[in-house]
């Protein structure tokens, strides 16, 4: 049953490309009595671009939204489900995907003609310039502006729509071929001056799309940006020979000249979709749609799905709410939409930005650098490839498992990627979960207690490898807070000491310190209370790089002179040799967060203007001195991390360009591994939040400064940290809440991830240990457990 829309009689779409044509057809198809019109400034039948691509899930959404386009479409695609690599003279192929291809041109036939069988009005080759001036021609009650990329609508009514363009670094062009591959196909060149990449796609019976892209430095280095078109096409066609098998490279942009066919992605946000504009008299909504409101790269293949879904979305908006007035309609749609649409650019930012630095990821093998693309926007898991292709993710894991423990034979079901062992000097972790330090606020005096004998000892029998204490400060000044620990006294070392003893004698894992000074941030109230806002009495002074406070209420803190320098050197020597008497395994310094090594790393707060501030070099000199001086005290044999702030998600802060520079400091330093967190440097910090949303930070530094890295931020299942290890984004995974949560998460994720396996994937050192592992083992069979 068609549903009316009271109050909307005539619809104007400007733009006649895939957003404008399917939602006039959606329209007229629910309300066969609106007066329907779509505004095309090309000739009919007439577009420019090859093919284009959509998922199975996609073609689902049009399947229920319009069948009868649907099934047009579908009888035009080409599907397949496999994707292949080429890299480096290696060749993965992995399946079950599910893509399909259509030639763009074909795609909008497809739709003109439905929108001309339902009775939409289509006006061709009319550019518009003013929308005011066609809305009032039509009369039109709603104007729909899908002008696209370059929307001039958008641009005209900028101060309400808010655009953010973000124009990327790679250069691409958009060609086809007459080689018909039978995969999505991803080819890599590397050439004297950089990398280039194809990506490259069936889209009919006898053309294939064939996108090159390449860094904007590498493109100008070979002189492309002074080549004709014709002499550009061929110079692709000669680098990706072996993968034509013979057939030439075509351009349909004869339009262009030179090398403008080759084009900087545009990433556009807008901050609002709708503009009220009064029109003849009338309040009339403008409503971006497709391109013109929102972009995602062609890398995840999302710009007409985008598109089709908007369209989609507002007409259902419309039918669900009939009797609503308009603005209620468009403001729910804005409200909902835009929320899915930031998610698939979110995603798409990830996959820009992988194909933006590949050379990051040349270092890998073809099976990782492979496993790396495939998982690179995030949304595609290690569980999901299992479900696209479980015999080629297990043959991965098995090719894995044999980097991690070579002359270990792979046994029937591969160990998966986060529990595999881990050597780092003379230190073997079991697996690759670490349980994150984390703030307990309950020290006396800084001395750990019975509750961190629990809280420590449970979660070292819960499965993780490792088990970090938190933040423990090496002077009374240190700490955060008066519940933070700390380690200056012998009373403080022997009830560390304590716990490094439980540990070691009821579990299989490691125990790590991180020491570390408040800084700036603090003689603080409990976690509980009001956290970072100074104590209401009985405050301490507070040291810092520089006597900036970390907000307006709390205290300023002493820049440090020379001489405190000194001491504070001193003091965290010290506390090191007593970590190392207690046991500990492992020793982490902490230099990120705002803390007192923070706060000469960033600019927000180093204001100094002596050699230990102004350059990142100078900026990191007094924290290098420190841990040079602490890794002279700690056992040559055991490991040492440092924790930074990779980004200080501000104006004038650290960048995760600073990121790496810093981590190749330590690491020339000494250090054997990075920490990376973000954030919480200054209260005007603005981080984006996410899924595993720090984790692009650890896969750069790791990456690009070759060092080893923890990933942690929104790790909360066992499929995120598979694919974190196996994409050699980092090479240890910190838990916090779901530690807190679950003692023993490790332990019960580990289980699920059993039931394809049972085996534990190590043998186990105590009574309780084997409890556990009959525990998992009857946990992966739904078995009652014992």
């Amino acid at each position: 049953m068609k549903t009316p829309v009271p109050a909307l009689r005539r619809i104007l779409c400007i733009g006649g490309g895939p957003a404008g044509l399917y939602f006039a057809l959606l329209m007229k198809r629910r309300d066969p009595a609106l007066t329907v019109t779509v505004v095309e400034r090309n000739r009919p039948f007439d577009t420019f671009g090859w093919g284009v691509v959509l998922s199975d899930q996609t073609l689902g959404n049009l399947r229920e939204a319009d069948p009868e386009s649907a099934a047009l479409i579908g009888e035009a695609f080409n599907h397949w489900d496999d994707i292949e690599v080429f890299f480096k003279g290696g060749r993965v192929r992995s399946g079950g995907h599910g893509f399909c291809g259509i030639g763009r041109k074909k795609l909008l036939n497809i739709l003109q003609e439905r929108c001309l069988a339902l009775g939409v009005n289509l006006v061709f080759e009319t550019d518009v310039t003013d929308d005011q001036a066609l809305a009032a021609q039509y009369e039109a009650d709603l104007v729909i502006a899908s002008d696209g990329l370059n929307s001039r609508i958008r641009t005209r009514y900028a101060d309400t729509f808010q655009p953010d363009i973000d124009t990327r670094q790679c250069r691409f062009v958009w060609l086809g071929t007459k080689k018909t591959f039978d995969a999505f196909t991803f080819a890599f060149v590397q050439t004297e001056h950089g990398w280039f990449q194809a990506h490259a796609y069936k889209f009919d019976g006898e053309t294939s799309t064939f996108i090159v892209e390449t860094p904007e430095e590498v493109w100008k280095a070979h002189g492309i940006d002074q080549m004709s078109q014709e002499d550009g096409v061929a110079f692709c066609e000669k680098l990706f020979a072996p993968y034509l098998d013979g057939h030439a490279l075509i351009s349909n942009a004869s339009h262009l000249r030179g090398s403008a066919i080759w084009i900087r992605f545009p990433r556009v946000i807008c901050h609002t979709w709708v503009r009220w504009q009064d029109i003849a008299g009338r309040r009339t909504p403008i409503v971006l749609m497709g391109d013109a409101a929102h972009t995602a790269h062609f890398s995840i293949g999302s710009g007409t799905k985008l598109a089709l879904e908007d369209a989609i979305d507002l007409a259902d908006e419309f039918s669900r709410h009939a009797n609503a007035d308009v603005a209620e309609v468009l403001q729910g749609y804005e409200a909902r939409r835009s929320v899915e649409v930031l998610k698939i650019q979110n995603a798409a930012r990830n996959s820009t930005e992988w194909f933006e630095n590949v050379d990051r990821y040349t270092g890998m093998e073809v099976e990782q650098f492979a496993y790396s693309l495939l998982t690179r926007s995030q949304r595609i898991s290690h569980e999901n490839l299992r479900l696209r292709d479980a015999k080629w993710l297990e043959g991965y894991e098995a090719w894995l498992q044999t980097q991690a423990q070579p002359g270990v034979p792979v046994k029937k079901h591969p160990t998966p990627p986060m529990l595999l062992p881990l050597t780092v000097r003379g230190l073997t972790l079991k697996n690759r979960i670490v349980v994150s330090p984390m703030a307990q606020y309950s020290a006396v005096d800084g001395v750990v207690g019975d509750y961190h004998l629990v809280h420590l000892g449970a979660r070292a029998m819960g499965g993780a490898a490792l088990v970090m204490v938190e933040m423990t400060s090496p002077t009374p000044e240190g700490r955060i807070t008066p519940g933070c620990p700390g380690l200056w006294n012998d009373e403080q070392q022997a009830g560390l000491k304590r716990i490094v003893d439980f540990v070691h004698g009821h579990s299989s894992a490691k125990i790590g310190l991180q020491l570390g000074h408040s800084g700036a941030k603090g003689s603080t109230q409990l976690g509980w209370e009001q956290i970072d806002e100074p104590l209401p009495s009985g405050n301490w002074p507070l040291l810092s790089a520089s006597a900036v406070p970390y907000g307006e209420q709390n205290q300023v803190p002493r820049a440090m002179t020379r001489a405190d320098m000194d001491a504070m050197t001193a003091a965290f020597v010290a506390s090191t040799q007593r970590a190392a008497e207690a046991g500990f395994d492992w020793l982490e310094l902490h230099a990120a967060h705002g803390y007192l090594l923070s706060s000469f790393i960033t600019p927000l707060t180093n204001q100094r203007t002596d050699e230990y501030g102004g350059s990142l070099a100078n900026r990191c000199r007094y924290p290098l001195e420190v841990f040079t001086a602490m890794r002279a005290a700690w056992p040559a044999d055991r490991p040492f991390s440092v924790r930074i702030s990779a980004h200080d998600w501000a104006p004038g802060g650290n960048t995760p360009d600073d990121a790496v520079e810093i981590a190749r400091l330590f690491k020339a330093a000494g250090c054997d591994l990075i920490d990376v967190s973000s954030g919480q440097t200054t209260r005007a910090a603005k981080p984006v939040y996410g899924r595993m949303y720090q984790t692009p930070f650890a896969d750069r530094v790791r990456n690009e400064a070759g060092i080893l890295t923890m990933a942690v931020g929104a790790i909360t299942e066992a499929d995120h940290a598979n694919s974190i290890i196996a994409a050699g984004r980092a090479d240890l995974c910190a838990v916090a809440r779901p530690h807190l949560a679950d003692p023993a998460w490790t332990l019960h994720e580990a289980a699920k991830l059993q039931t394809r396996a049972i085996e534990w994937p190590r043998p186990y050192e105590s009574g309780r240990d084997q409890l556990y592992r009959e525990i998992a083992r009857q946990q992966a069979l739904n078995a009652p457990a014992p």
